[in-house]
């Protein structure tokens, strides 16, 4: 970084001993599968070799970089290759928006044949997030100025119906094993794709988010678990201080519970510029604590924030053994 000034909001909350040890301990083999790294045309505080090399110190295993606007997979195979001392494994995936073509089978194809391991869904081009963002007054901090405003990426037709073009996704996503997340779909739309995967034969569903911007009950979020569903949670949502924090800690308790600690994946959706923006591993100490302060086992804290996402995109390999 070019800056001695981090970009991010530096805060950091420290506990007791044994608890600061207990914490170092769970991060160990993390696997982040939602990180908004840069570059991108939006502000972003580290870039992914920063958080690569902040990882590898901490002992996480493996990111995934998501940017809105880009396939960052070839940006993951040069970080491999050229700095083979890390020992965080970087992956990437793509977000049909509209700079990638929306619904495109040969992005996707080409991401999956570079080793991409998530695929996402519409997310700020999405017909619901257009919806909620007229609602909700955010819009993505360059969406207007750099490049023309979004328009809709539609996953259904207008009678309800999902798109071919939304099946074939389905379809190259299980025939690569990469995982398809909902993005910014409304909870409808995700039931919709997710009960057309399984009859597909897409093994590896992630359901984005359901505490903001979907649209997600509880009893959503404990029905796609039960279909087969990894539930992630946006850490930042439940962090005190934190810019994007939409709900309280014993909210995520009651997502956690809603969907089992088995099909719970918990992401830290950082990277972003900022007062309130925390270095994407304070995300996930502070959801650590979260979990600790609410009586889970160190087995149960470590499915959701390293073995079930490792499961979930296919990076088992990655985990420390004792993982």
């Amino acid at each position: 970084m070019t800056s001695s000034a981090p970009l991010y909001d530096a805060s950091r909350e420290t506990y007791d001993a044994a608890t600061e040890r207990r914490i170092a301990s769970l991060l160990v083999g993390i696997v982040d599968p939602h990180v908004h790294t840069g570059p991108s045309i939006a502000p972003r505080a580290l870039d992914h070799l920063d958080y690569a090399r902040d990882a590898s110190k901490a002992g996480i295993a493996a990111i995934v970089t998501k940017d809105h606007d880009y396939s960052g997979v070839m940006t993951a195979w040069m970080i491999h290759k050229h700095y083979p001392e890390l020992t965080t494994k970087v992956y990437s995936g793509i977000v049909l928006n509209n700079v990638v073509g929306g619904l495109n089978p040969y992005a996707v194809e080409h991401t999956a044949a570079m080793g991409g391991k998530v695929c996402w869904l519409p997310t700020l081009t999405a017909e619901n997030h257009l919806r909620w963002e007229k609602s909700s007054s955010w819009a993505h901090p360059a969406s207007t100025t750099k490049i023309r405003p979004a328009s809709a990426v539609p996953v259904v037709s207008k009678d309800g119906q999902l798109l071919d073009a939304t099946k074939e996704i389905i379809d190259i996503c299980a025939k690569s094993g990469m995982a398809l997340a909902s993005g910014h779909l409304h909870i409808s739309e995700t039931w919709l794709i997710f009960e057309e995967g399984k009859r597909r034969g897409l093994e590896r569903m992630i359901l984005t988010h359901p505490e903001e911007i979907v649209g997600a009950s509880l009893n959503d979020v404990k029905g796609l678990a039960a279909l087969g569903a990894q539930v992630e949670h946006s850490v930042g949502f439940f962090l005190e201080g934190c810019k994007f924090k939409v709900a309280e800690p014993a909210d995520l308790i009651n997502q956690i519970e809603a969907a089992g600690v088995d099909n719970t994946i918990l992401a830290s959706d950082l990277g972003q510029v900022g007062k309130g923006c925390f270095h994407p591993i304070e995300g996930f100490r502070r959801a650590i604590k979260i979990c600790i302060d609410a009586g889970y086992s160190d087995a149960d804290i470590r499915k959701m924030v390293s073995t079930n996402a490792a499961r979930a995109i296919g990076v088992e390999a990655d985990l420390p053994t004792a993982a």
